[in-house]
């Protein structure tokens, strides 16, 4: 009996170390190697069967295990093919390890539903590198571009903890709800902003309706699924990485010195037949710098910003375990200082743009039972981002517009200056006299993940549960302050001295507190069925998840309606069908609701169906064509939804009272008549009770590829989605049904988007030499379909047939050249024009030039086309990578006191580019000049939106360039390190565009924005 006990005990996996110790014992000894004869540290070698008993290799790869007779020895080692080799009284085994060499039919993707294999894979997924995600700021958005198909990206700010990138997939499909794409952290809705990227193990973005209908009502903008890294069973492993980044400007706008600008400034008023306002002899003064508090020269750029600033970041992860339990445990840190220059003088408080941010994640798996497996895990972070008293908005408005003569920083006997309030204090005082800001967010995320397999009902059952918490704590802190400030007057009195006006009163330290927050909570449940019957495969996946956002924000206007709970709830499924991997069907479905929308309107049903042929796998071609591994043709089409809007509970009336609709009782013309107007009642916002979701009907027709022994491979997608429902006011109601302004929202809208995306990759080895070519591109083009507008003479005029986001203006001719072209064209109406001044066009032939001729122009505000290409190489222990990255098909339009040269008088600045190139009578009468004829102040007409002052967005950029060194093991094995690489990376070294005032990728019609950052980084990761 105890013998049968005992050999169940060992069948089962039950049987303990100290009685496998019993047995008859073998010392096993050996060395690890790979191909190259070079040791390997840190190789796993585990007893099979026996849970928790193993060693390592040493520094000389090198290894000693006593394991009973006639076991099975397990050699693992991260990158390299796992071997199993069977003890039978050996005592010495030597092992060759090689590199995983996987190929396409072993690749597996992370979808909604779970891991699939790529080949059964009949949606729009791509499968991201994370290795391609690597930059040195604090967030992976900012990789997205040019590296993931599919996402059109672009960053607006390089304000370290604002320097962070919009992106959406496949475009922007609608002008109602938001467009942003469903991010999911290991199956739980949160911000891809703040992850470290070397916690992420798998990226994977969802993109057609097969994949994303289980989100029913949250999918129709696109998934992102990332989850993150878990420990692996041997011992303990650390990876650290070290960066050290100096990060300078990629753009910076330049203007005109003091003497420039006043020269510009009489010719404004000269060539308007105008007497000019500077003198020989003050230009003389702007020029020698003889007085200069009455006649100043001030390179406020140069005055506020640094050269550069640094950026460091570390992480550190621990990993191990054994086959009971597993962990994963990692911190990070990332410091992005800012390039505003400090007040030598202030110690009690910094003044800089700084950002900090501390990461952590600790993840950990419980075999419970041979068949149930709980992962819980808990990370976070904490950010903080320190600013100048002045906004962001403040200072470079100030910093671009405040021109050169305006007023010295100081006077000399100590005032501060001012040219005006608000947006006018000079950029010294906004950046380093008003005080300073301090922002914290705190996030805390936990999760609990149980897996049971239920093989003992039937093989191929499976439950997964899922619970998660988050908090979420968003806090402000403003100390501002300022001085009196003053503006001198432009003379001095009878004794030399100046007179001021004051311009500013002092305000003392007043510190402003200000909190946000939520509160998340979680829950699913899944059970999955997956199994092969011969050449049959059959799965299917039943989920149920709901969901609750509190609203924890401090509220002083006591609004019930926020501390009620958003809420989702829905159940999802997903059916699938492959013979012999060659071919597949998929049915999805979702059942979603939302507490946001009236009963009867709170669920609904999202279904998508897809089918793949992969014709690699056809006999014939099996046979003639052995070079193909892999020719996937796949098709989709399928519903999903978008139910966020800008409104709660849309589908309530709310009302307000207001003096604009009040009333009058009898007594009016009394005495009593000032007090008898009384407040009406009109509505705040007026029931819509059928609105709901957008729903978002997609088609997606894509090739996966694999050919030459996996050497050439790509996907190719073709998409076409017909998104309804638009959620949008009804401006254009009649005001006689009594709503006036206030009119309600209903779901009217409707958009057409259609695209290409894809990516290819080809391998090739050159001797000792591996190298990779890659491109990538995403192009979408969207149609308003249905748009709430009034009827229209002029189609041109309408949303309907255009663009989202689609500019318009006037179209240009150029300048007028002379009094008779101005004569012989039609008449203008916007203001008096003359030669050097903007002509247009006349669309409708009217033979007036007014708002009925503004069409649609160019493309569009957000880039249409995102595309990328490079080239990696391998040699012994160099790696190299380079990266490039564009953008196209976008435009936008120049406009205010930097665009428009002396458009606001004497608030505003000059660019250099304006130099040499502006319409100048008898010096450059060029119709085609750049800058019209010059102006001092507002020009009805050479103010016009209009393709005159359009520009191209497009742009192409090194985006990076990195060159890194791997040392050989036989120099790092002494010191017990299994991996060491140092590395030099470049980002946003180089820019071509045919626009060059500033950074293109900002989109910024002003320029008034914190320029985008070039990097350059030394790094180091180290494996132990």
């Amino acid at each position: 009996m105890k013998k049968l006990f005992l050999l169940f005990l060992l069948v089962t996996g039950y049987v303990s170390v100290s009685y496998a110790q019993e047995q008859q014992q073998v010392e096993v000894t050996g060395i690890v190697t790979d191909i190259n004869k070079e040791p390997l540290i840190g190789v796993n070698i585990t007893v099979k069967n026996i849970p928790g008993f193993g060693v390592m290799t040493d520094a000389n790869g090198k290894y000693k295990i006593k394991v009973p007779d006639y076991s099975t020895l397990i050699f693992s080692y991260i990158g390299f093919t796992s071997q199993e080799v069977f003890v039978k009284s050996k005592k010495v085994i030597d092992i060759v390890m090689k590199e995983d060499e996987n190929n396409v039919l072993d690749e597996v993707t992370v979808t909604g539903t779970g891991v699939q294999k790529k080949i059964t894979v009949t949606g729009a997924v791509t499968t991201v590198d994370v290795e391609q995600l690597r930059t040195p700021t604090s967030s992976i958005t900012n990789a997205l571009a040019g590296n993931v198909p599919g996402i059109l990206a672009r960053q607006t700010s390089g304000q370290p903890g604002d320097n962070i990138s919009e992106f959406w997939i496949r475009g922007i499909s609608t002008f109602g709800a938001g467009s942003s794409a469903l991010v999911l952290v290991d199956g739980f809705e949160r911000s891809l902003n703040e992850i470290n990227v070397e916690d992420i193990q798998d990226f994977s973005v969802l993109k057609d309706a097969s994949a994303t209908a289980i989100y029913g009502s949250r999918g129709a903008n696109g998934v992102v699924l990332i989850t993150t890294k878990r420990g692996k069973e041997g011992k303990t492993k650390i990876d650290a990485k070290v960066e050290t980044s100096y990060s300078t400007r990629t753009m910076t706008p330049e203007f005109v010195d003091g003497v420039t600008y006043v020269n510009m400034v009489n010719e404004a008023f000269s060539t308007r037949s105008q007497p000019i306002p500077y003198t020989d002899e003050e230009v003389e003064l702007f020029r020698n710098g003889l007085d200069p508090e009455l006649y100043p020269n001030v390179n406020w750029m140069d005055m506020i910003l640094k050269k550069g600033a640094p950026i460091y970041r570390a992480t550190i992860n621990l990993s191990g375990g054994g086959t009971t339990a597993r962990y994963f445990v990692s911190a990070s840190y990332v410091d992005e200082g800012g390039m505003y220059k400090t007040d030598k003088g202030l110690k009690e408080y910094d003044t800089n743009a700084n950002y900090r941010r501390w990461n952590y994640r600790m993840n950990i798996d419980l075999n419970l039972t041979k068949t149930t497996l709980l992962k819980v895990g808990i990370s976070g972070s904490l950010d903080k981002q320190n600013q100048p008293g002045g906004s962001a908005s403040q200072i470079w408005i100030s910093a671009l517009s405040y021109n050169p003569i305006a007023t010295p920083v100081r006077y000399k006997d100590g005032k501060w200056a001012a040219q005006g309030t608000n947006n006018q204090i000079n950029p010294w005082m906004l950046v380093t006299q008003m005080g300073y800001q301090e922002k914290w967010n705190n996030k805390i995320q936990s999760t609990a993940n149980l897996e049971q397999d239920l093989k003992f009902i039937t093989k191929g059952l499976k439950f997964y549960g899922r619970f998660g918490y988050d908090t979420n704590t968003y806090n402000t802190n403003s100390h501002i302050k300022y001085p009196d400030m003053w503006k001198a007057q432009n003379k001095r009195n009878a004794l030399g001295e100046l007179e001021y006006d004051k311009v500013v009163n002092e305000q003392l330290m007043v510190v402003n507190p200000h909190s946000t927050g939520e509160r998340k909570e979680y829950l699913e449940a899944e059970l999955h069925y997956d199994r092969t019957f011969g050449d049959h495969m059959v799965g299917s996946v039943i989920k149920y998840s709901q969901d609750k956002t509190v609203n924890t924000s401090e509220n002083f206007e006591k609004n019930a309606i926020q501390a009620i709970e958003r809420r989702h709830q829905g159940l999802a499924g997903r059916f699938t069908y492959g013979w012999k991997y060659r071919y597949f069907f998929d049915f999805n479905f979702g059942y979603n609701g939302s507490e946001n929308f009236a009963t009867g309107h709170q669920f609904g049903f999202f279904p998508a169906y897809s089918a793949a042929w992969n014709i690699a796998e056809e006999p014939i071609i099996k046979k003639n064509f052995k070079w193909m591994n892999m020719f996937k043709l796949r098709y989709s089409y399928g519903k999903v939804g978008n139910d966020f809007l800008s409104s709660r509970f849309p589908y309530l009336s709310s009302y307000k009272t207001s003096d604009k609709y009040g009333y009058y009782y009898g007594d009016i013309g009394t005495s009593s008549s000032p007090s008898a107007f009384y407040q009406g009642l009109t509505f705040n916002n007026f029931a819509s009770r059928g609105i709901s979701w957008e729903i978002a009907k997609k088609h997606d027709v894509g090739i996966d590829f694999s050919l030459f022994n996996d050497k050439f491979s790509g996907t190719v997608d073709y998409f076409h989605e017909q998104r309804d429902g638009i959620y949008q006011r009804r401006v254009f109601l009649a005001y006689s049904i009594g709503l006036l302004e206030d009119a309600p929202y209903a779901n009217v809208g409707s958009v057409l988007s259609r695209g290409v995306d894809g990516n290819i990759s080809y391998n090739q080895k050159l001797g000792e030499v591996n190298l990779t070519f890659r491109g990538n591109m995403t192009y979408s083009k969207n149609e308003i379909k249905a748009y709430d507008e009034a009827y229209s003479h002029y189609d041109y005029t309408l949303h309907s047939g255009f663009r989202v986001d689609q500019l318009r203006g006037l179209i240009s001719k150029g300048l007028f050249t002379d009094y008779d072209d101005i004569r012989n064209s039609p008449k203008q109406t916007f203001g008096d024009v003359a030669p050097g001044d903007i002509k247009y066009k006349d669309i409708n032939g009217d033979g007036v030039i007014d708002n009925n001729d503004i069409v649609p122009i160019g493309a569009t505000t957000k880039p249409n086309l995102i595309y990328g290409f490079g080239v990696s190489a391998l040699w012994k222990g160099f790696d190299f990578n380079l990266h490039f990255q564009g953008a196209g098909k976008s435009s936008f339009i120049t406009y205010g006191t930097v665009a428009r040269p002396l458009s606001s008088r004497y608030w505003g600045n000059i660019l250099t580019d304006v130099v040499g190139n502006y319409w100048s009578l008898g010096t450059n009468e060029d119709p085609n000049a750049k800058y019209p004829r010059l102006t001092f102040g507002p020009n009805g007409n050479n103010y016009q939106n209009s393709t005159y002052w359009m520009r191209d967005a497009s742009y192409l950029r090194l985006k990076n360039l990195e060159l890194g060194y791997t040392f050989p093991a036989r120099w790092t094995r002494n010191l017990y390190i299994n991996k060491m690489r140092i590395y030099f990376m470049g980002t946003n070294l180089l820019t071509f565009s045919g626009f060059k005032l500033w950074d293109p990728e900002m989109g910024s019609a002003t320029g008034e924005k914190y320029p985008l950052s070039r990097t350059y980084t030394i790094g180091l990761t180290v494996n132990i």
